[in-house]
């Protein structure tokens, strides 16, 4: 597995690059198309302006009746007035009005002098770069040219005796305007996007905490720390906050089933080595009485007599042992049982019968009277009563009083089994449903108890002991009190 390097993956392959990335190529693709989009409505209002400027001059050209003589004297009157004036700085006809160009031009297209003054540079080559002045006055709309390597529009009008006025505007400063305009768009777009891939930065890294955290959480896991959760993030998203809470719950699942999966083997090696050891037994005294014969060491009948029994006894003993082995294995792997109504109030009375008959001098009190209904397994029910019956003969001298009680309150049904015997110190109370325990090292196989946790278990119930050295051993099955409806 790959080690995970931590908080500082800044590389573009990384989500948090690659969002960066995404973020400022979004930004910068619409600043383009905003400046642009700006730029162009700028040169289209200027240029337009322009336009309307010239069409405004050339509709009163010819909207007055003038022939070339009359404003050749109007020029001539007007040169005149500005010499005359204190504050007259004369000028060429080019420069009466600034970045604009008025010239004349005969019907071959050569430019005509103008109240004295000769056509300048500037108005000769207008001329030249006009090739047919008469398109110009039939368009409605000025032409782009270029004059002396600068850009112009360019219309023309004609005065009362036929004479071509060309009119030109040089764009030149509109060009400047849009340059400028074009600088500082690109300068505060750059520094927009250097913002912005700042601040991106700043709050996907703020966003992708959690991620990250459930990244190391997954690594410590995997490196077998199980207690590792991924902590809360103040400002986590509603889908990263949910992602956290599944992986959480998921790793909880996780350590529950690896727990679960360790006890259950421990548990398992516990029962093979105890299982062995209890067939050890047995089998051990079997060979070891077959051993006698086959050497030819029991000579004598009653030596024969009472190898055999001891032989039938190991065998039968061996033979219980498998037998409740078979029933825990069952029990483990939760049987499907054969639930009915069942009187457990008359279980209970020949459950008592049959110790009296075992044991007739034992004192046995019955707390079971009338009938009592559950809808339980009723072999199973039987196991549990044979079985704590069975502790109290082995382990309890043959007087000891026992009391058997079965009641119905709160919804439940609970059959307690008490005797007035030994007890049990804590330590052993404690251990006393674990498989071949037996307390003192006592007779028996050790797997009563654990046969009765398995039974009241698949009921659904619960069993519990109260005991104390001296005090005796109390044993409570509760039941739930459900009832099947008759047939």
């Amino acid at each position: 597995m790959r080690p995970y390097k931590g908080r500082c993956g800044r590389s573009l392959h990384s989500l948090r690059g690659k969002l960066t990335l995404a973020n400022v190529v979004l930004l910068a693709l619409s600043i383009v198309v905003a400046t642009a989009v700006s730029l162009m409505g700028m040169r289209i209002y200027l240029l337009d302006t322009v336009d309307r400027e010239l069409m405004t001059s050339r509709a009163s050209i010819g909207d007055a009746p003038l022939t070339f003589e009359q404003v050749d004297s109007l020029t001539a009157l007007f040169a005149l007035s500005e010499k005359m004036a204190p504050d007259s700085s004369g000028g060429d006809a080019d420069s009466l009005v600034q970045g604009s160009v008025f010239a004349a031009v005969d019907k071959s297209g050569r430019p005509l002098t103008i109240g004295g003054f000769a056509p300048t540079d500037t108005q000769r080559a207008l001329a030249a770069a006009v090739h047919e002045p008469a398109v110009l006055v039939a368009d409605t709309e000025p032409h782009d040219i270029q004059v002396q390597g600068d850009h112009y529009r360019v219309t023309a009008g004609r005065l009362a005796d036929g004479t071509t006025v060309l009119l030109a505007t040089s764009t030149e400063a509109l060009t400047h305007v849009l340059t400028r305009a074009l600088k500082l768009d690109l300068a505060v777009g750059t520094l927009l996007l250097a913002l912005l891939a700042c601040l991106t930065m700043f709050s996907v890294r703020r966003r992708m905490q959690p991620l990250e955290d459930m990244v190391e959480t997954s690594t410590a896991i995997a490196e077998g720390d199980l207690t590792r959760r991924v902590p809360s993030s103040r400002e986590a998203t509603l889908e990263v906050e949910q992602l956290r809470l599944a992986l959480n719950s998921m790793l909880h699942q996780v350590e529950s089933a690896y727990r679960t999966r360790e006890r259950s083997a421990a548990q398992l090696r516990r029962f093979v080595a105890d299982a062995s050891h209890e067939l050890r037994t047995p089998l051990s005294a079997i060979r070891g009485y077959l051993q006698l014969y086959d050497r030819g060491m029991l000579r004598d009948p009653a030596d024969r007599k009472r190898a055999w029994e001891r032989v039938m006894a190991e065998a039968d003993r061996m033979g219980r042992l498998v037998d409740e082995l078979l029933i825990l294995a069952r029990l483990d792997q939760q049987p499907e049982l054969r639930f009915h109504n069942v009187d457990l109030s008359r279980l209970v009375r020949e459950a008592a019968q049959d110790l009296r008959v075992q044991q007739p001098e034992r004192p046995v009190t019955v707390g079971a009277d009338g009938s009592l209904l559950v809808h339980a397994d009723e072999s199973g029910l039987r196991q549990i009563l044979g079985n704590l019956l069975g502790n109290v003969r082995i382990h309890t001298p043959a007087d000891v009083p026992v009391r058997l009680g079965v009641e119905r309150s709160d919804g439940v049904v609970r059959l307690c089994v008490a005797d007035e015997g030994p007890g049990l110190d804590t330590e052993d109370a404690a251990r006393i449903f674990d498989r071949f325990f037996r307390a003192g090292g006592g007779a028996g196989s050790g797997l009563g108890m654990a046969i009765v946790q398995g039974v009241v278990h698949a009921h659904g119930g619960e069993v519990a002991v109260r005991t104390a050295p001296g005090e005796g051993l109390a044993v409570t099955v509760t039941l739930p009190t459900r009832t099947a409806a008759p047939v």
